[in-house]
């Protein structure tokens, strides 16, 4: 739980999604005091709209992963990312900013993955939280979205075969050496 992960953006939309969604949400982690204790705060202020517990637990993580719908990741940067990988995985529709990683794994539209923002800004997190909700009120889409995701292959075999095809095209364009 610390400023890169996005958590003052979650933070600034927490009144709103409380106030005009029916949505549930759950926390999983540890960090910077400011974060664990604002959303302690939510939770013990929501208790049947929102769960936050601090601390490190793969087992629960995997549970929550595969009991959620979606999957909120809005970082400030994200070279890589994990989470919205094991979320796609787990069949939970990320929800991400377009940094990094992020932008690279999820993407948004008919063929898409997931639901996106740019802009490091409330007003467009929320604005993607509100697309993916009316997605999830379409039951036979927001299936389809999910399987799609479920689908997606981000292994490092993967990964390695498309580099491996990279490395022999650069390799042919320099003559073969």
């Amino acid at each position: 739980m610390v400023g890169q992960k996005g958590l003052d953006l979650l933070h600034a939309a927490m009144p709103w999604l409380l106030r005009s969604t029916d949505a549930q949400f759950v926390l999983l982690g540890s960090g910077e005091a400011r974060w664990q204790d604002a959303f302690r705060g939510y939770a013990d202020a929501h208790p049947d709209r929102l769960a936050a517990r601090i601390g490190f637990d793969a087992a629960l993580a995997q549970r929550i992963y595969a009991g959620s719908d979606a999957f909120l990741m809005p970082s400030r940067f994200e070279p890589c990312g994990l989470g919205q990988m094991i979320a796609l995985r787990y069949g939970s529709v990320p929800i991400v900013r377009a940094t990094g990683g992020l932008a690279d794994t999820v993407s948004e539209g008919f063929e898409g993955n997931g639901f996106r923002f740019h802009p490091y800004e409330t007003a467009h997190f929320t604005d993607a939280i509100g697309r993916a909700l009316a997605a999830y009120r379409n039951p036979k889409g927001w299936g389809l979205l999910r399987a799609r995701g479920m689908r997606e292959d981000n292994s490092w075999d993967h990964a390695a075969a498309r580099y491996g095809r990279v490395y022999t095209a650069a390799r042919r364009i320099v003559g073969g050496r």
